[in-house]
């Protein structure tokens, strides 16, 4: 269609890169069970993939340098009595992974130094590998098991008892105990691991806060019969579900955590296919990826002003089954890969698919590879049971493009999550001083915690009217202000913290200052102007009062050709509601 608005983003133009067979991991018997899980897990070292095995339950770990046919027998990690179920690797550890299987217990296993799936040694000689730990308290299966993402060595299994156990795994014990009630069919942790959201075979959304061992908010999620699944979206107040109508249709959601009764905007319809959506969030560029179970498809939207836009689609002829999305800081940068999955296909081999942007550039994109998550847990279990939150240390993405190695980014732990409330700045008392006269303010980086963040349009169009009306009945006063020696009465003037017993005119403050703890010797030479003072953007901050009066005389000057143009305008409409009126007559 002619004229059609196209939005604007710089995700739009991102593809899905199949890998070509010889590159995939080849020869593998991923496991057939029914239940509803992804199979596959993966980190930036290793792949995790359910085993089909005889005689118990395991699971098989593949070095991803190591691709191509893989060999007929290589070590597995094997211990389960049944079926293993799910497994999910350690956020700060790449070496420890637990799995929880269909014999209602969670292994702990640690992948040895140096370990290879294409060993020299004799096939009769391989050995599988055996686990570290053991964790028993549920009396049937465990179908999910997820590490939280803040705080170290805390686990959240879910089970077919219809609860979900939290243990601290250094201690081998549970410590709390969530009653769902039903068949929990997926789980998500927040970003400062405070919170968990189920849904379960009873249609509901529940989310929990986990260390008071009930469920903050409840409501009705999708209505269908088949499974559902949620994903928190990172640091944001906001869930992501994926299931299906009455007329089983294939839905997506988007909620507040705050108001779950309703998901904003109500439930999209993506399509009519039978299949599972398996989500996957990206917090670095606020992209939601959905893989099909049974299908080859994977579509991706970006998340704006709370609402999905659709971004593209990667299309393959190969089903998967199970599918695992690459932490952020083990994807590609050099060749501007924002994200990459690993899908299962046949249940023989597993081929990577990278989401790339293209660009030509060869330098480091540090517009689509803001820090992320790193691998320093925020707390310990006993902090976090204790009641702490907070968010882990993030990294720097251009350090690893560099080959510097893992380098933190200082203070970004703590920033808060929506489930946080922002902490007010402290208000620091100032002492009078002279202000010396800049030809030019100079930016500089943002001091302390008692500036405040740059006025918005709304604030910056409040403050120019304030500095109008003060003028208009003031000019002789900034006239002799003007003429005295080096004063001025717009002197950059930082201020603490707002106050609310005062109007906007006053609380109105200067983005940028240049030392706002400097303090002031002596007042200024007008007080009955120096009162009124109001602080405008950095720009206008130290502009002379000439420059500015004549700023005031332009913007009364457009004031007045407005007027006008509106009185001539309604003048027109009354001449042709008369026109209007008289041909009306003429009619009748």
């Amino acid at each position: 269609m002619s004229g059609r608005f196209v939005r604007s983003s710089k995700y739009r133009h991102v593809f899905g890169r199949p890998t070509r067979k010889e590159q995939c991991y080849d020869n593998l018997r991923v496991s057939r069970n029914a239940w509803d899980t992804n199979l596959v897990k993966v980190n930036p070292k290793y792949l995790a993939v359910n085993w089909e095995a005889g005689g118990g339950g395991a699971f098989a770990v593949l070095p991803l340098e190591e691709r191509g046919k893989l060999p007929d027998k290589f070590p597995l990690f094997r211990g389960h009595t049944a079926v293993v179920l799910d497994t999910d690797w350690n956020p700060f550890n790449d070496d420890l992974i637990a799995s929880s299987s269909d014999d209602g217990k969670v292994l702990l296993w640690r992948v040895p130094e140096n370990f290879t799936v294409r060993s020299d040694a004799d096939p009769d000689d391989i050995k599988d590998i055996a686990p570290v730990g053991k964790l028993t308290g549920h009396p049937k299966k465990i179908g999910h098991v997820l590490f939280n993402p803040a705080a170290e060595n805390v686990l959240a299994t879910a089970s077919g008892d219809y609860t979900v156990k939290v243990w601290d795994i250094e201690a081998g014990a549970p410590k709390l105990t969530l009653n769902v009630g039903d068949i929990v069919q997926s789980q998500s942790w927040s970003a400062n691991g405070s919170l968990l959201v189920t849904t379960s075979r009873d249609k509901k959304l529940r989310i929990w806060d986990v260390r008071q061992e009930r469920p903050a908010h409840e409501t009705n999620g999708h209505s269908g019969a088949k499974n559902s699944r949620s994903v928190w979206l990172g640091e944001r107040d906001r869930i992501a579900t994926t299931g299906f109508s009455k007329m089983s249709d294939r839905q997506l959601a988007l909620w507040d955590i705050r108001a779950v009764r309703e998901p904003i905007n109500g439930f999209k319809t993506l399509d009519s296919i039978s299949g599972v959506c398996m989500p996957f969030w990206d917090d670095g560029t606020s992209c939601l990826y959905l893989a099909g179970r049974g299908d080859g498809n994977i579509r991706y939207f970006e998340l704006e002003n709370d609402k999905f836009e659709f971004l593209s689609e990667h299309k393959s002829a190969d089903p998967q089954r199970g599918i695992a999305f690459m932490p952020k800081r083990g994807v590609n940068m050099h060749e501007h890969e924002v994200a990459r999955a690993y899908k299962t296909v046949n249940d023989t081999y597993i081929e990577p698919v990278s989401f790339i942007v293209p660009r030509r550039s060869e330098n480091f994109q540090d517009d689509i590879y803001p820090a992320t998550i790193g691998v320093t847990p925020a707390m310990g279990s006993s902090d976090w049971l204790a009641g702490k939150e907070a968010i882990p240390p993030k990294i720097s993405m251009a350090s690893l493009y560099d080959g510097e190695g893992i380098q933190e980014v200082s203070g970004s732990q703590d920033k808060p999550t929506g489930s946080m409330e922002p902490v007010e700045p402290t208000p620091v008392e100032k002492k009078p001083e002279p202000v010396a006269k800049k030809p030019e303010p100079e930016p500089e980086p943002e001091p302390s915690p008692v500036v405040k963040p740059a006025p918005s349009m709304k604030e910056q169009g409040a403050s120019m009217a304030a500095m109008v009306n003060k003028f208009a009945d003031d000019e002789e006063d900034a006239e002799s202000v003007e003429e005295d020696d080096d004063a001025s009465s717009f002197e950059e003037v930082s201020k603490p913290v707002e106050r609310a017993a005062r109007p906007v005119v006053a609380e109105s403050s200067s983005p940028r200052v240049s030392s706002p703890l400097r303090p002031k010797e002596e007042p200024m030479p007008q007080p009955s102007v120096a009162t009124k003072t109001v602080s405008s953007p950095a720009s206008e901050s130290s502009l002379p009062a000439a420059t500015v009066h004549r700023e005031i005389e332009e913007i009364k000057n457009l004031i007045a050709e407005q007027t006008k143009t509106i009185a001539a305008q309604a003048q027109q409409m009354q001449i042709l509601t008369g026109e209007i009126e008289s041909l009306k007559s003429k009619l009748n």
